[in-house]
């Protein structure tokens, strides 16, 4: 049990860091985390009584630097991102349709200095 406790912690600070690496400095630490948890509060869909399937593929659109700074880092975040939908995805009760995904990508030149989320339910792939 202390095994699980301490690598969660080490997961917790690990995150953090990410997400603060992700961020340009004019936004809060956290915030495009929090964003990906509210699409899945908000797209949230109610099928039965114990039974509430969450949007399970993101695509966040960053700023072109922070695109490129993110994907020469040798430490991917995409999974980190992962990681924070499907914990709160479980202390909500929520399922997924499919696996879980999130996709960064470079937004338009045109777009200003900000991010922006998209969420969807998608189904998993070879299911009938």
């Amino acid at each position: 049990m202390r095994f699980l406790r301490a690598s969660e912690r080490v997961m917790e600070r690990w995150a953090t860091t990410v997400r603060c690496s992700l961020l340009p400095t004019k936004t809060r630490p956290g915030e495009v985390v929090a964003i990906l948890l509210r699409q899945c509060d908000d797209n949230a869909l109610i099928i039965g009584r114990q039974h509430i399937v969450a949007s399970n593929a993101f695509v966040i659109e960053l700023p072109p630097d922070i695109h490129r700074q993110l994907s020469d880092n040798p430490t991917p975040v995409a999974p980190v991102l992962v990681h924070q939908v499907c914990r709160h995805a479980a202390e909500q009760g929520y399922t997924f349709a499919g696996p879980v995904a999130v996709d960064l990508r470079p937004a338009p030149v045109d777009t200003p200095a900000r991010f922006r989320v998209h969420s969807r339910i998608s189904p998993a792939r070879g299911r009938l």
